[in-house]
Parts: C-alpha cells; structure tokens; sequence
C-alpha cells in the first residue's frame, strides 16, 4: 500500500507542477499535454495496481515491470524524435533569419554609403 500511495502523491506532485507552470506561461500547451498524459496515466497506474498486470496478460508479457520499462523507452524515444524535430526546425528558421539579418545589412552598407557620397559631394 505504500508504495502505492508514494506513487499517487507523486503523481499528483506532477500534475500539480506542470498546471503551476501552464498558469505562469512558463510551459507551452503542446509540451504540457505530453506531462499531463504521463501524470494522468501515472494516477490511475497507482490507483489500480492491477491494471498493469491485466494488461501485461492481455499482451503476453511475462513481468508486468518490463512492460512498464518498455513503455518508458518507447515514450522516451519519442520525446527524442519530437525534441529532434524541433531542433531540426528551429535550426532552419535560425539560417533563414541569419541570411536575412545579412541582407539587410549589405543593404543598409549600401544606403550609408551612398549618403556619404552625397553629403561628400554637396560639401565640395
């Protein structure tokens, strides 16, 4: 029962973190729903104990744990493959604005040069 409960309050510490830092805007909803989805699946993990093992008959595993640490591997190669994703987006985005922060630039260069020229010339 013990550790059934640690696991509850755990559960809830979570959930209660992720809505604390959805409140403060911190978190983004895309990312948040993900820690939600684990919370929500941990709560009800600690609340029916024997769940976990019905399911782990239904699919033929032998140790209900390992089918609780294959899940855990395949959330978390997903985690890796989305954050992957990301990077891979926000890395394009960061080219994109570098090429056009360089334009702009030469742009600029040109224009101050162009009004030195001038200002040179009406001096003279």
């Amino acid at each position: 029962m013990g550790n059934n409960f640690a696991a509850f309050i755990f559960a809830l510490i979570i959930l209660g973190v992720v809505l604390e830092l959805l409140r403060r805007k911190v978190f983004r909803e895309k990312y948040a729903a993900l820690w939600l989805i684990i919370g929500a699946c941990t709560l009800v993990l600690a609340g029916f104990p024997g769940m976990l093992s019905w399911v782990s008959g239904i699919l033929g595993v032998q140790v209900a744990s390992n089918l609780l640490f294959a899940l855990c591997i395949i959330l978390l190669l997903g985690v890796c493959l989305h954050l992957s994703w990301e990077l891979s987006v926000i890395e394009d985005e960061n080219r994109t604005l570098a090429e056009e922060v360089a334009i702009l630039r030469h742009s600029v260069e040109r224009l101050e040069r162009r009004l030195q020229v001038n200002e040179d010339s009406t001096d003279a």
